[in-house]
């Protein structure tokens, strides 16, 4: 079994619920404190050994190419005024045994042609990750983060693995939606997976959020797939397809996931990373204490 080196980081969307703020600059460089959204989905990849990040962009996407590449002039800037800190961090965003590789989606077909366009640079035969950086996933204490544990799951169960959670049954709609039966803690095999389905409809309210561990296999049937929900060819079907042939995990992680694609869940992640944050933890959390108070 091939060790898991490289992760797919889909960022070719409009980010259209945060517009305007989204009219000119990519969703995924949207700030959560100092550090923008794909930074803190590439720090998770990085941490968990993956070496080789694909990143699937869109047009106006450039700042992201631009956010992991070096910025000589602003080194130069940083270490002739003596800010040493300031430069050692934004020399470690990509460490040198990390590279980044950049694949132009020609059009928004959807999560599933956006992972299949990685194929060229995976090929047929190897795992990988798929990381949405929307999902941020912020890992309990005294556990690894979460695509580290889904690759602890891979390693040493050789299939499928997706991060799923269980939500409302309401908000089954929003989510690819598993039907599943119990193998282990935190572990379940999978029989069916659905793409939104309405809650009459969906399986259970186990939903799939954004990681994954997929073998190289999973591609064959990408491409044989016609858009489905939404007009789009969806990640969700080509793993029904894959079903068909292979073994898939539902993994039940240890963290918690804000769901950065919306305002609610964006909002939720900056004031729970800013109570974390060494710069302005203690100040922040005084003031959350004092928006707490009763008014008098």
């Amino acid at each position: 079994m091939r060790k898991v080196k490289k992760a797919v980081f889909p960022v070719a969307g409009f980010g259209s619920r945060f517009l305007p703020a989204t009219k000119a600059q990519p969703k995924e460089m949207l700030p959560i404190v100092d550090k923008p959204l794909i930074q803190y989905a590439v720090e998770e990849a990085v941490a968990a050994g993956l070496t080789e990040l694909i990143f699937i962009t869109g047009r106006g996407k450039r700042a992201i190419e631009d956010h992991f590449d070096k910025a000589y002039e602003l080194e130069s800037e940083l270490e002739s005024a003596g800010k040493t800190e300031l430069l050692n961090k934004i020399q470690e965003i990509v460490p040198p045994h990390v590279s980044c590789v950049y694949i132009r989606q020609q059009e928004q077909l959807g999560l599933g042609h956006a992972v299949l366009c990685a194929q060229s640079v995976i090929g047929d035969d190897e795992p990988f990750a798929v990381i949405l950086a929307d999902d941020f996933m912020d890992a309990r204490p005294g556990h690894p983060n979460v695509i580290e544990q889904m690759m602890s799951v891979y390693e040493r169960e050789g299939h499928n693995v997706l991060a799923v959670l269980r939500v409302p049954t309401e908000k089954t709609r929003n989510y690819g939606v598993v039907a599943s039966s119990p193998y282990m803690q935190n572990l379940e095999f999978v029989s069916d997976i659905v793409e939104k389905p309405l809650p009459e409809n969906a399986p259970s309210n186990m939903a799939v959020v954004g990681r994954y561990i997929l073998n190289g296999s999973i591609f064959r049937h990408l491409a044989g797939l016609e858009k489905g929900s939404g007009g789009e060819i969806q990640l969700t079907d080509g793993i029904a397809a894959l079903l068909k042939h292979e073994r898939v995990l539902a993994y039940r992680y240890h963290g918690r996931r804000y769901d950065c694609g919306s305002k609610l869940g964006y909002l939720m992640a900056t004031v729970v990373m800013g109570l974390k944050h060494p710069e302005v933890m203690k100040e922040f959390g005084a003031f959350i204490s004092e928006l707490n108070l009763p008014s008098t």
